[in-house]
């Protein structure tokens, strides 16, 4: 963990795909190792891009930076756009789908602790 100020453009850090996603990439932006206490990703998903319905032991902020997307959170469905803040609880289940024209792109903040991530692919979750 650094304490000391960082300043670094996005395109210095390496982008790399979500494996579990479709059309998505992440860049780490600020890591553990970085800050303190939460880190900084970006999440890039091409048009009609997204991620499956998954659980994170962690909290998720988000700002959506462009684009716009269909994102699924516990039951409910939200339309969100650029300018959006997200909210997702730790644990909850959630999802993504892209823009099928636009994409969509989001800043994500989450606490420096262990994230255990895990797909939904049933009932239950």
């Amino acid at each position: 963990m650094s304490n000391r100020p960082i300043v670094k453009s996005s395109e210095s850090v390496a982008t790399e795909v979500v494996g579990a996603g479709t059309g998505t990439k992440r860049q780490v932006l600020i890591s553990e190792k970085e800050g303190p206490n939460f880190a900084l990703r970006r999440f890039i998903m091409e048009p009609g891009g997204g991620m499956p319905k998954h659980t994170n032991t962690v909290e998720h902020e988000q700002y959506v930076l462009k684009g716009k997307a269909r994102v699924g959170i516990g039951e409910k469905i939200f339309e969100v756009n650029a300018g959006d803040a997200v909210f997702i609880p730790e644990g909850v289940p959630h999802w993504y789908e892209a823009d099928e024209k636009e994409g969509f792109e989001f800043l994500c903040i989450v606490p420096n602790k262990e994230d255990v991530i895990q797909v939904c692919d049933g009932p239950g979750c």
